[in-house]
């Protein structure tokens, strides 16, 4: 990719760990060197964005082009069908309701490419008592169907303070459902990983094009295509289908959530740089992490041009990206959008800026205001942002915020975001 672009050099992104010489910035005085957002609602002509329909004929179809073409690269127009059928059921109990649960398989088909296979990993679990469809959330990551066994966990240290529920049981005492979907049955969480997977069948096993699609997009194009057969389940409320995840995959939520607007809410754990992290912001995890050899993979490969230091066309750094998060952010307007955060102290590292993250919210508050729903409710002042409170959730709107004391996890905001997501949503 890097002859591709005529780079030569790329600059290295900072350390997480302390006392190493290219340290993380942590300066808050140092953070902004970039404090100018794009503008998300000014036309690239320069015209101001004053009506809802203007936003979805011309603003949003702009954005959009930007983030495929410079940052997360496009889904081709070629990519394979998915046919989906169900290789195991069961029902079992979780939690203390009773469900029915499918694993689901999602075979990509090949027959362009027969030397790659591509099957999605799908489990879905739903009350076995409900009297209709219900709401379900998407997790991204591994799981495992009810009643197979769980994997051994060392016991709780004497005076821990006991954990909320499980997510799935929470979701399910609420009358939702839930599906694991595994990232990697569509592709790899790796470089190398490119020539296969989704992106490997499309491209018959050869190397990506600067404006190609990376795992982000891919993740969120499975997630997508699970969202298609629930249309079809008649236990799902396919109208009410969620996304979530957390870190990498609390990007690939975000992202999924951004670009199909089908998805009717969203949970962003601890999502950081090429999440709801503001680029332009130098604090904690940079750009050119991203565009390093370790997380290249997840962007289009034009990104890598944002993290160069010698090219053929001279260096760039994040102030030129075309695009910030709160433009994706902006994307998901006017679905319920929950973004979610650990502190530092408990684990959830500096690294991942969560002020830059709700920064990036209070820039994207104009277009949920302009498409008729309530933003966070803190104004647009972006600059001077000062972040709410540790476990003082801002859950007034269809844009919410809670940064929890539990570390690199959502697990405890979910007892906020079922309620939350159930108000928002018109479920009673």
């Amino acid at each position: 990719m890097q002859q591709q672009l005529g780079i030569t050099r790329l600059r290295p992104g900072p350390s997480g760990t302390e006392g190493q010489p290219n340290q993380a910035n942590y300066d808050e005085a140092l953070a902004n060197p970039f404090p100018d957002l794009p503008e998300v609602l000014k036309l690239e002509n320069g015209s101001r964005v004053s009506t809802a329909k203007q936003w979805r004929a011309q603003r949003r179809p702009e954005i959009v082009e930007l983030f495929e073409r410079e940052v997360l690269g496009r889904v081709p127009k070629n990519v394979p069908r998915v046919q989906w059928s169900v290789t195991e059921t069961a029902t079992a109990t979780v939690g203390e309701r009773q469900v029915s649960a499918k694993h689901l398989q999602g075979k990509v088909d090949n027959s362009a490419y027969p030397a790659l296979e591509v099957n999605i990993d799908l489990i879905l679990v739903t009350p076995a008592d409900a009297k209709g469809p219900v709401p379900v959330m998407i997790m991204f990551g591994g799981g495992r169907m009810p009643g197979a066994p769980a994997p051994a966990r060392a016991p709780a240290p004497p005076g821990a303070t006991p954990a909320d529920p499980p997510a799935t049981d929470q979701l399910l005492a609420a009358g939702w459902g839930y599906a694991y979907l595994n990232p990697t049955s569509v592709q790899a969480d790796n470089g190398a990983g490119l020539t296969r997977g989704i992106i490997g069948l499309t491209n018959k096993g050869q190397p990506r094009k600067p404006d190609d699609w990376g795992s982000l997009r891919a993740w969120g194009w499975g997630a997508s295509r699970a969202l298609d057969y629930f249309e079809t389940d008649k236990s799902v409320d396919a109208k009410r289908v969620g996304i979530e995840g957390v870190s990498r995959y609390g990007k690939a939520a975000l992202v999924t959530m951004a670009f199909d607007e089908r998805f009717a809410v969203v949970l962003i754990g601890s999502s950081g740089e090429g999440g709801a992290k503001l680029h332009r912001r130098n604090f904690g995890e940079a750009v050119e992490n991203l565009t390093g050899s370790g997380e290249y993979h997840w962007m289009a490969g034009n990104f890598l041009k944002y993290g160069t230091a010698e090219s053929s066309f001279g260096s760039r750094n994040a102030g030129d990206i075309p695009v910030d998060a709160h433009e994706l952010l902006a994307l998901c307007a006017p679905r319920a959008t929950f973004i979610s955060y650990g502190i530092p102290e408990k684990g959830d590292a500096r690294w991942l800026d969560q002020k830059g993250s709700y920064m990036a919210a209070l820039a994207a508050g104009p277009v949920f205001r302009l498409l008729g729903v309530k933003d966070l409710g803190q104004g647009d002042d972006y600059r001077n942002a000062k972040l709410p409170p540790v476990n003082e959730g801002l859950l007034a709107g269809k844009m919410a915020w809670r940064q929890h004391d539990g570390g690199h996890t959502d697990a405890p905001n979910w007892k906020y975001f079922i309620p939350w997501a159930n108000r928002e949503l018109g479920i009673k």
